[in-house]
């Protein structure tokens, strides 16, 4: 038992690598490029992408020799394996440097665009930002950043996501999707809309005290760094909550 114990736990181990590994290169993981760092044989680690692969958490594109995470191998990553999300004292410093600069201003709009600069800007993808005061108004920045993904270099996958995200409707029924969680995450076909198949959206709210609250969103592909994105949005959050208490 402790034997079989022992397996599913680096078979998910090395589940978490091949996403790492995919998420930074963009380009499959094959056996070799993880092998030393489980001092284990590129067969072995064959074995255990075969397992993976029976299983629905990584696939094969093609004729290549390397695997690339599913949405199910994200939806497990985001899930169960990322459980240590921090935050690094350097970003917490640049979220809050903004924040002290919005206080002078007092002005709702103002602060609700600079924190979607200030979200495109840390996270590198795009931010999406609403208010339940300013109903139907959308604050966004970093979509360019979108069109800087190798997945989105396809001109009519990229279009379908432009469309998208140029219809205020549409991007407010995306975002209102998240109730009750703190962190709400979407990957590919659960976001439900055509042509965003490819992406990943991640949800968070603010709700200052005895004011209206809103999302706050950040879009970029499936292979998004969730373990940046997740701790950077929930502190966002709470930076914005403060500042609107302020007002």
């Amino acid at each position: 038992m402790g034997k079989m114990v022992d397996f599913e736990i680096r078979k998910k181990a090395v589940l978490a690598t091949v996403i790492n590994h995919y998420i930074k290169e963009a380009e499959p993981v094959a056996s070799e490029d993880i092998s030393r760092e489980f001092g284990l044989s590129s067969a072995t680690i064959r074995n255990i992408f075969s397992e993976l692969e029976n299983e629905g958490y990584v696939v094969r594109p093609h004729t290549s020799a390397g695997r690339i995470p599913t949405y199910k191998g994200y939806r497990y990553y985001v899930d169960f394996l990322v459980e240590q999300m921090e935050l690094i004292e350097e970003e917490r410093s640049r979220i809050n440097d903004k924040y002290h600069k919005q206080h002078a201003r007092n002005n709702l709009e103002e602060i609700l665009e600079q924190t979607s600069e200030v979200i495109s800007d840390v996270t590198h993808y795009a931010s999406i930002v609403s208010s339940l005061e300013k109903q139907g108004k959308i604050f966004y920045n970093g979509i360019s950043l979108i069109l800087e993904q190798p997945e989105f270099q396809d001109v009519t996958k990229l279009r379908r996501i432009i469309k998208t995200l140029e219809s205020r409707q549409e991007l407010l029924d995306l975002i209102n999707r998240q109730e009750g969680a703190k962190i709400k995450i979407f990957i590919g076909q659960e976001l439900g809309c055509e042509g965003m198949e490819g992406c990943a959206l991640v949800i968070s709210s603010y709700a200052p005290k005895r004011k209206p609250g809103g999302k706050l969103a950040v879009l970029g592909p499936a292979r998004m760094e969730y373990q940046h994105i997740i701790p950077t949005l929930e502190y966002v959050s709470q930076a914005l909550t403060d500042a609107l208490e302020d007002l």
